[in-house]
């Protein structure tokens, strides 16, 4: 029944996609985090470039971030973030383009949880002698982790599904072998089929996990 599944590293495929998600993920969930912070700074350099990154980045579709990160960094700069090695070189270039844009939508969430945070809290906490990075990350960062934690599961799931993009310089995750498999197997519905249902196992337990625990750490208000 699925003869045509022999000699491919579907696993293998997936293990791939899995790796790209979470280590975009732990680089997103970083650099959003500082951007949320710049957003919501005393700073209005900082507060600038924070808005001028999401909402320029956020509007450029990841595609041409991915093939920036290739034909731009390690084409014409030679940049090749520490490898000689091209699908190693082209795995970190990945992961690199999937940070710079998912970190534009961690950011939003973030945000949206911060202005969650009564702003009473924060002045108390000035009152009490605490500077912006402490009440920062004291008092504000950790509500608001636990009041975004819906979003960056909606964020999670659409950037695992965005490694899919990474097809376009090379990477050996789902979505090229699933073209290279359609293109020698030509047998598009029930290699589509098996590739869906990956995805769908990838992204739908994530979905439903941190949703009941977005809703056991939800802020009482």
């Amino acid at each position: 029944m699925f003869d045509f599944l022999e000699g491919y590293d579907v696993l293998g495929a997936f293990w791939t996609t899995v790796q790209l998600t979470l280590l975009a993920a732990v680089g997103s969930l970083v650099w959003g985090t500082l951007l949320a912070a710049m957003r919501v700074g005393p700073v209005p350099l900082m507060r600038g470039f924070g808005t001028f990154y999401v909402n320029t980045v956020r509007n450029i579709p990841l595609t041409v971030i991915i093939l920036f990160t290739s034909l731009g960094l390690h084409n014409t700069l030679g940049i090749g973030l520490g490898s000689q090695v091209i699908d190693t070189v082209n795995f970190r270039l990945a992961v690199l383009g999937l940070v710079a844009y998912t970190s534009a939508f961690v950011c939003e969430a973030l945000r949206s949880g911060i202005n969650t945070v009564p702003v009473g809290q924060a002045e108390a906490a000035r009152a009490i002698g605490l500077n912006f990075s402490q009440v920062l990350r004291l008092v504000v960062l950790p509500q608001a982790f636990r009041s975004s934690i819906g979003p960056l599961a909606n964020v999670l799931i659409a950037l695992t599904k965005n490694t899919t993009v990474a097809a376009a310089i090379g990477v050996a995750e789902a979505a090229t072998l699933m073209k290279e498999m359609v293109e020698n197997e030509a047998q598009l519905i029930p290699i589509s089929a098996v590739f869906a249902l990956g995805f769908v196992i990838l992204t739908l337990p994530t979905g439903l996990i941190l949703g009941w625990v977005g809703k056991k750490l939800a802020v009482k208000r």
